[in-house]
């Protein structure tokens, strides 16, 4: 369920209560963890963190006119959900898996690069944290560089 919000403030404002405090607190930690070079911004109806035009200009290849996306976070109707692009790539995947097991009892419930939470008490914010900063925006467009290239050759 996207959003219609213009601004991650109005996104925010538009929250049913009990999701409010969760995603002011997904934002503050992504926004304290992530490497410089990311912008916040709404994309795709939801909370974004991306790869500006400034730094890349060539955008995302799927709507060139967006920047490159990186994390996005948000509310959906039966859960909350937090997609890292990182986590197409195997080591931090691997890495995420092991630390998992550290931070909660739960299964992990996760898409391709969505991982999705239930309750707001689900969600590990010390490690979303830590994931943050597993990943600095150059170092991103040369793996989504690689990933097309090697989808091109395929």
């Amino acid at each position: 369920m996207q959003s219609k919000a213009s601004s991650v403030e109005e996104y925010l404002k538009l929250l049913p209560e009990d999701r409010k405090e969760i995603m002011i607190s997904l934002r503050q930690v992504i926004s304290k963890n992530l490497p410089k070079g990311f912008e916040e911004c709404m994309s795709y109806g939801m909370i974004g963190y991306a790869v500006p035009h400034s730094l890349y200009p060539a955008g995302y290849h799927c709507d060139p006119k967006l920047p490159l996306p990186f994390i996005s976070v948000a509310s959906q109707k039966n859960y909350i959900s937090v997609y890292h692009m990182g986590l197409y790539k195997g080591e931090l995947l691997d890495w995420f898996r092991v630390e998992w097991i550290k931070f909660s009892k739960k299964k992990l419930d996760m898409g391709k690069c969505c991982i999705r939470f239930k309750k707001a008490e689900d969600v590990p914010l010390k490690l979303i944290g830590e994931l943050c900063t597993k990943v600095g925006a150059k170092q991103w467009i040369g793996y989504y560089e690689a990933a097309i290239k090697n989808r091109a050759t395929s």
